[in-house]
């Protein structure tokens, strides 16, 4: 399903997040988060002087090394492409992150660590998304590791974390009665 026809324009913006999942030799994950930010047209940064078209404003990365359980043990932080110098700043929190799992009240546990004027906003958005980035990388690559290795894939006897979490994997709904049938919910009839 397309998005329907667009009036005429021209781009302006463009904002290219790009999120990787790593299995390491040592066991652990990284997974890394790059954020671009580019305009089509010249301008200039207050105090900071003109930028060119197709320059970037913000080039960002960020690797977090977690493991199975998706606990942090490091937090590496690169700022190639910031609009002011004092961004340098930004990151010199994140290694309060260490020791801290992806998983619930992920969000809640980024602005306790390094919200407000202790980070940056475009590290935190890059951070949110990299616990779903864990998610589908992690249990997946697991799974196909014991696969590979013969080993009979386990019958779950909690739901799954994103079981419930959305309209495709309601308890009442047709994909979790075919995948988790043992979870499955009849739905109410009103």
């Amino acid at each position: 399903m397309a998005l329907p026809p667009h009036s005429p324009r021209k781009l302006s913006h463009t904002r290219t997040v790009v999120y990787s999942g790593f299995e390491r030799e040592d066991g652990l994950w990284d997974i890394e988060a790059a954020l671009t930010d580019v305009k089509t047209y010249p301008f200039i940064i207050p105090s900071q002087g003109p930028k060119l078209a197709g320059a970037p404003i913000h080039g960002l990365s960020i690797r977090l090394t977690v493991d199975d359980q998706l606990k942090i043990h490091d937090v590496l932080t690169d700022m190639a492409h910031t609009p002011h110098p004092e961004c340098d700043q930004a990151p010199t929190g994140m290694h309060r992150l260490i020791g801290c799992t992806l998983g619930a009240g992920w969000r809640r546990t980024i602005d306790a660590h390094i919200g407000g004027v202790e980070g940056c906003t475009h590290l935190r958005e890059m951070l949110f998304n990299m616990a779903t980035a864990a998610f589908q990388t992690i249990p997946h690559a697991i799974q196909f590791r014991k696969e590979q290795a013969g080993i009979p894939e386990e019958t779950p006897t909690t739901p799954p974390h994103f079981v419930g979490k959305c309209k495709t994997w309601a308890l009442d709904g047709a994909v979790v009665q075919r995948h988790y049938p043992m979870f499955f919910q009849k739905p109410n009839e009103n």
